[in-house]
């Protein structure tokens, strides 16, 4: 718009400049004054009368408007300040008049000039080109940033083509920049995306199929087979180790014709790994050796004992040992070897005696020594041999029949042997312990009573999940712990390692399961599940670690089945406690004890549930299966990365005709089974009060939220055992 002004002015200016040439020309007649007058009007400029001539000036009017400040800034730059001569140029009337005439010849003389340089330039471009070259000359201290301008402002000529081009090069740079920012991160991205995604694949395996189920050999009875959990193959996942007993192909099998064999099965699929055929049945599978970096597995008979490789199968040491009684015990070693070693009890040879514990090398199975026998008093059940570790170092195994003794280990290798032991390790005795020792006897008496011992474990959590008794970690706690001791198949004690005195004793009915330590309330100190079965209805119980006072008890249908409870380790701290049992009896006063013939049983086959129940919700069991099958073992494994178990089971399958049943290994996902399992509600305890029963959304979002992980195991600094 200025541009456009500024045009305005110089057309108007050259009319004038043009009459004042002329005006000079005639003022030197005598009509002058009436010549410029009339040629003032003729062409109808604005005049202003002359301080001279007493007429209107049409030649001096345009320069000499002080009250337009348009006019000031495009023709008279100086006037504002912006030269030096401003003052100098608003002096006389007369001198601006000469001013002008002399501009006036200038201009014409450089548009003159311009024209002829810029021949093809349009006519706007033209006079643009010759008002900058006049303000250049007006202003020479501008000059060089007005001739500058139409180049820089993107006007036509070499100025734009160089603008143009520094643009191009201005894009570039910011494409190349842009490209150096984003290529890495989307490179991040993509191996992000990889990590997250695309590894775990590799695993996947394990999510798709979390249950599996094998049938393998014939079922024998209820007699539990060998059973053992440990992962031999790397996939994270415990595999299953099982004692099967198949027929021949004879019609009429008979017990010449059986086949015996110890089975590795994978643990994510239910595949045999390997198999091995036995002579004899498998008595005990046991897992938990590493020599030489390989996994060692060891599998008991009656009358052999043999290591095998837990990837291949292959065998690595055997020994031939008679009437083997017990599972191998893990000792520390004996021979300076670094290779712990190993203990079993066995038949002795001369009938008169009761027992012999037998010391063998862990690394080639070899005999160390002799068996050495014993003469117990009392009779009954097996008890151990086990290990202890006293709070001084010393090491003892009890072991006993009814009753339980302890005989320093050190003794035996003595005995065994003839030699003094080879490892520090075996050297001290503990004093409080032999303080024991009563009549000059070798043995010390930890309980001997009328009412012979059913069970004696340790307290640990976890106990048995995977059957797994070589693993070092569980021999290192097991070996320090305090004992559950069942005697009088009806009485409950927890014995204390250290002054072996019981902590307490709770009275029930026959216990015929091995109880189950867990954590039912949230004192630290470990419950125990116990159940018995009376007339038809079975009971189950937890008893308080610290006290021995009952804190929850249910009861249910018989199942007609002796299997042990499993205690889980759960993300809320507490235990979850799995059991097989039938029907809940929700009025157990006014329930009157079934009593079913057998023709009735054999038409309609009992149904067996497995329940879960946590201490959160201690009036709510949770139905995660129902079956027709007797289980007969289970064990739990840990799939520390799902933050899940599996639940192994197996049982007996009954079959429609007089032929054997099978024998099926199953293996079941908790977390899969808890999003089907349905909520059964047990009755109200007087002692609960006016408690709000949970609902149903509330006891679902409980159950699925659970996760599960291995117990919390205390270890010790002072691990010389192995």
């Amino acid at each position: 718009m200025q541009r456009g002004r500024r045009r305005s002015k110089r057309l108007i200016r050259c009319p004038g400049s043009v009459h004042h040439r002329c005006l000079t020309s005639l003022s030197l007649g005598s009509a002058g004054g009436e010549m410029a007058a009339a040629l003032s009007r003729a062409l109808k400029l604005p005049g202003k009368k002359g301080s001279e001539l007493g007429e209107y000036d049409p030649l001096t009017q345009a320069d000499s408007e002080d009250e337009s400040e348009e006019d000031d800034l495009v023709l008279n730059y100086p006037r504002n300040g912006l030269g030096a001569g401003s003052s100098k140029l608003r002096g006389s009337r007369s001198g601006r008049l000469a001013g002008d005439e002399d501009e006036a010849q200038e201009d014409e003389d450089d548009e003159d000039e311009w024209r002829e340089r810029l021949p093809a330039k349009s006519r706007a471009d033209r006079e643009d080109v010759t008002g900058a070259q006049y303000r250049s000359h007006r202003d020479p201290e501008r000059g060089g940033e007005d001739r500058a301008g139409p180049g820089a402002s993107g006007g036509s000529g070499p100025g734009a083509h160089g603008a143009d081009a520094e643009e191009k090069r201005r894009r570039a740079r910011n494409a190349v920049r842009s490209a150096f920012f984003l290529v890495p991160l989307v490179c991040a991205a993509l191996l992000v995306l990889l990590c997250a995604f695309l590894l775990p694949c590799q695993k996947r395996e394990l999510e798709k199929r979390p249950q599996w189920e094998r049938a393998l050999g014939e079922a024998g009875g209820v007699t539990p087979p060998a059973l053992s959990l440990w992962d031999v193959d790397g996939d994270s996942v415990e595999d299953v180790f099982l004692g099967v007993t198949e027929w021949t192909n004879d019609t009429r099998p008979t017990l010449g014709n059986k086949v015996y064999s110890a089975v590795a099965l994978s643990g994510v699929s239910g595949q045999v790994l390997w198999r091995i055929v036995m002579h004899e049945s498998v008595m005990y599978i046991q897992c938990g050796l590493q020599y030489s970096s390989q996994p060692v597995v060891l599998l008991v008979g009656k009358s052999v004992l043999m290591a095998v490789n837990g990837t291949t199968g292959k065998t690595l040491w055997s020994v031939q040992l008679k009437n083997i009684e017990s599972q191998a015990v893990l000792l520390p070693d004996l021979q300076g070897d670094s290779v712990p070693d190993l203990l079993i009890a066995t038949l002795p040879a001369d009938e008169t005696l009761d027992l012999s514990l037998t010391l063998l090398s862990g690394q080639t199975g070899a005999k160390l020594g002799h068996p050495v026998p014993f003469n117990l008093t009392g009779q009954g059940k097996l008890i151990g041999p086990l290990l202890h570790e006293t709070q001084q170092g010393a090491y003892y195994i009890l072991f006993g029949l009814g009753n339980v003794e302890a005989i320093s280990l050190r003794d035996v290798y003595i005995r065994a042997t003839g030699k003094m032991p080879l490892t520090q390790a075996l050297r001290g005795k503990d004093t409080g312990w032999e303080g024991l020792k009563t009549n000059s006897s070798s043995f010390i008496h930890i309980y001997r009573g009328s009412e012979g011992v059913e069970f004696l474990l340790p307290l640990l959590p976890g106990l048995g999940d995977n059957h797994n008794s070589l693993d070092p970690a569980w021999n290192l706690n097991s070996s320090k712990s305090d004992w559950v001791l069942v005697y009088g198949s009806s009485k409950l004690s927890v014995l204390r390692q250290k002054d072996i005195r019981k902590e307490w004793t709770f009275n029930s009915g026959p216990i015929h399961s091995q109880p189950a330590p867990g954590h039912f309330n949230d004192d630290g100190i470990l419950d125990l599940f116990i159940q018995h079965s009376a007339n038809g209805i079975m009971k189950a119980l937890v008893v308080d670690g610290a006290n021995g006072h009952l804190l929850w008890s249910a009861e249910f249908v018989c199942p007609r089945l002796v299997l042990e409870t499993s205690a889980i380790a759960t993300s809320t701290g507490q235990s979850a406690f799995l059991f097989w049992a039938g029907d809940p009896i929700k009025a157990p006063k006014n329930v009157t004890k079934p009593t079913v013939s057998p023709g009735v049983a054999a038409a309609e086959p009992l149904i067996r549930k497995l329940f879960l129940l946590h201490p959160a919700h201690a009036t709510i069991l949770l139905q995660l299966t129902s079956t027709t099958d007797t289980a007969v073992t289970s064990a739990v494994s840990y799939q520390e990365r799902m933050k899940d178990a599996s639940y192994i089971t197996v049982s007996s399958r009954p079959t429609a005709d007089s032929e054997p049943g099978a024998r099926v290994v199953k293996s079941t996902s908790l977390r899969a089974a808890i999003t089907k399992g349905q909520i059964v509600r047990l009755e109200e305890s007087g002692k609960s009060g006016g408690v709000v029963k949970p609902g149903a959304f509330e006891v679902n979002k409980f159950f699925r939220g659970l996760s599960f992980k291995h117990p919390v195991r205390e270890t010790h600094s002072s691990a010389a055992l192995f």
